[in-house]
């Protein structure tokens, strides 16, 4: 056999190997969503007394990972803990796993994790990969810029050579294509990315949701939110499909913390000394 038959042979040999290796990773890909689909998450949780959160740990407000202590702190860890109490009794434990906007639905998914509260907007698109509680924060999305900016509003950036910076996996970044389409979108990792592109001169004003921007407003005076909301923002939690009963029980304890009034101590808790922060209308 000449040369070329053999490296004939050999790449024959490589594709039909690659083509096995794919399909072995998309069966076991899909065996694994598959047990976690059949899995009734509440009877597990119920059993082992705690209940896994997706959320995030660089988002001031709503979750950020305190430097002194480890641990994680926002109004989000706030309620998931207090409805975990609701849920599984006072003994009841809240395991946190941080998430960004692109990881928190494959790790959901895959099962590391039995929701996700990690301001995630309610959305027809997402609605066909999960399923949502009603909504526990009504954002909205919003601008932030460098005081004295000329940009004042979403109307501002809709021209050619505005860069808007945003979080990919992000709901704002959709939106942002169809309310400025004549500007560039760059698209960073996460929050601190997003905050050191601006502050770098990269971007002309960094989008996303309201409640976001004034927590990254408030770690940085030198920056402002504008232009109010130009979208609105319902933030649910995420539950897999097939979840009725565990989504059910979230619902549930929501509705018994916004009754019992520990729903609006911790809004006033987080949100009621931020500069430009109208809490008061988010109150339940």
């Amino acid at each position: 056999m000449d040369t070329k038959g053999a490296a004939k042979i050999m790449k024959k040999i490589w594709h039909l190997l690659t083509i096995a290796v794919v399909a072995l990773i998309s069966i076991t890909v899909l065996s694994g969503c598959s047990s976690v689909a059949k899995q009734d998450v509440l009877k597990v949780d119920q059993k082992n007394k705690q209940i896994t959160w997706g959320v995030k740990a660089d988002t001031r407000l709503f979750g950020l990972e305190n430097i002194r202590t480890g641990k994680l702190e926002g109004f989000e860890i706030d309620l998931a803990k207090a409805m975990t109490k609701e849920i599984l009794g006072p003994n009841g434990k809240a395991v946190f796993v941080p998430v960004t906007s692109s990881t928190r639905v494959p790790l959901l998914k895959n099962g590391n994790i039995d929701a996700i509260m990690a301001t995630m907007t309610i959305t027809p698109e997402r609605e066909k990969q999960v399923d949502f509680t009603k909504s526990y924060f009504d954002a909205g999305q919003s601008l932030l810029v460098k005081k004295g900016s000329p940009i004042k509003n979403i109307q501002d950036l809709n021209k050619p050579g505005k860069v808007i910076l945003g979080v990919s996996g992000s709901n704002s970044v959709k939106n942002v294509a169809k309310y400025a389409p004549k500007a560039r979108v760059l698209q960073l990792s996460d929050y601190a990315q997003a905050m050191t592109a601006l502050k770098s001169k990269q971007g002309d004003a960094l989008t996303t949701d309201n409640g976001i921007l004034y927590g990254m407003a408030s770690e940085n005076p030198g920056y402002e939110v504008v232009g109010g909301n130009f979208t609105k923002e319902p933030y649910g939690i995420a539950v897999n499909k097939n979840q009725a009963p565990f989504r059910n029980k979230l619902n549930w304890a929501l509705e018994r913390l916004e009754k019992n009034g520990t729903y609006n101590r911790l809004l006033l808790k987080w949100f009621g000394n931020v500069k430009g922060f109208n809490y008061q209308v988010m109150k339940r």
